[in-house]
């Protein structure tokens, strides 16, 4: 998908937007550095990668969410 320089409205919209998300995956970056730090080099693949995988698509879900929450908010009811 090619990306196209951001109109400064656009810009100011997504910094709102990295705010909301940085909010609402704090859990979940908790969550992906406690398991890193608990594993060794050995045990890092396998079921710990497969838990910081979850981890990531949970932080993209949430992303997404966050996104989709914003949009519902800028629409303006039918007069």
């Amino acid at each position: 998908m090619p990306s196209t320089p951001l109109s400064p409205a656009q810009r100011a919209e997504a910094k709102v937007l990295a705010q909301a998300i940085r909010a609402a995956i704090d859990t979940e970056i908790d969550a992906l550095a406690c398991t890193l730090v608990g594993s060794d080099a050995a045990h890092l693949f396998g079921d710990n990668e497969f838990k910081l995988r979850a981890l990531a698509h949970k932080i993209a879900a949430k992303a997404i969410e966050q996104h989709l929450a914003q949009k519902k908010m800028a629409t303006k009811a039918p007069a």
